[in-house]
């Protein structure tokens, strides 16, 4: 019970051929790379998002320090 093995892939493969035809499968690999990128894209824009929403916090205690001075 380990990975998927090269046969396996071979199937896989010879399936998705038969299923969609030679000239789907390129789309359908572009279009899957699309979306991966726009995926990774999201994550890194939530991130920082995050850290701009962390960020007013600690202009706000460098303000109240300056007024201190």
């Amino acid at each position: 019970m380990g990975g998927i093995g090269t046969s396996e892939l071979l199937v896989i493969a010879v399936v998705a051929l038969i299923l969609f035809g030679p000239s789907k499968i390129p789309e359908f690999a572009r279009n899957l790379g699309r979306a991966v990128n726009m995926f990774k894209k999201g994550l890194k824009e939530g991130l920082e998002d995050e850290t701009a929403a962390a960020k007013p916090d600690a202009a706000k205690k460098d303000d109240a320090h300056d007024l201190k001075s």
